[in-house]
């Protein structure tokens, strides 16, 4: 269970991470994993980033006046990408035998917990999101 209050992607990113940096001693491949997440979650947030923003000046030219509650503001949206970011250069720059000591919570994560997680955090990506739209095109 994820505690409310702190971006619960970053949680759940962070618990993932652990049960990798645990595991690196039975399979060595998990180092390359964990490293493949980390890119691959910075390169996510960046795209956000940068379609969030295109998307709301699209907005902004089409229909000159919008509602200010339903679409973030610029600053909101670089505000969360780069406490994202923040968070993931601190992962970086953690050597992954200091990495198990900085865990969020005591509970570890096992085998099945962390397979949940990575089909969870797969199903956010966008090619999942739009599959159904493939497999009807």
């Amino acid at each position: 269970q994820v505690s409310g209050g702190d971006d619960e992607i970053q949680q759940l990113q962070k618990a993932l991470l652990d049960y990798l940096d645990e595991n690196t001693e039975i399979d060595a491949s998990l180092v390359f994993s964990r490293k493949f997440y980390v890119a691959q979650w910075f390169r996510d947030t960046t795209m956000e980033t940068e379609k969030a923003i295109k998307s709301q000046k699209d907005e902004d030219s089409s229909e000159g006046t919008h509602h200010a509650k339903d679409i973030e503001t610029t600053g909101q949206i670089m505000h969360r990408a780069e406490s994202r970011k923040k968070f993931l250069r601190s992962i970086i720059k953690t050597a992954p035998s200091q990495f198990s000591t900085l865990k969020m919570n005591s509970d570890t994560v096992d085998y099945e917990d962390a397979c949940l997680i990575v089909r969870y955090l797969a199903s956010m990506r966008p090619f999942a999101q739009s599959f159904d739209i493939y497999l009807t095109q």
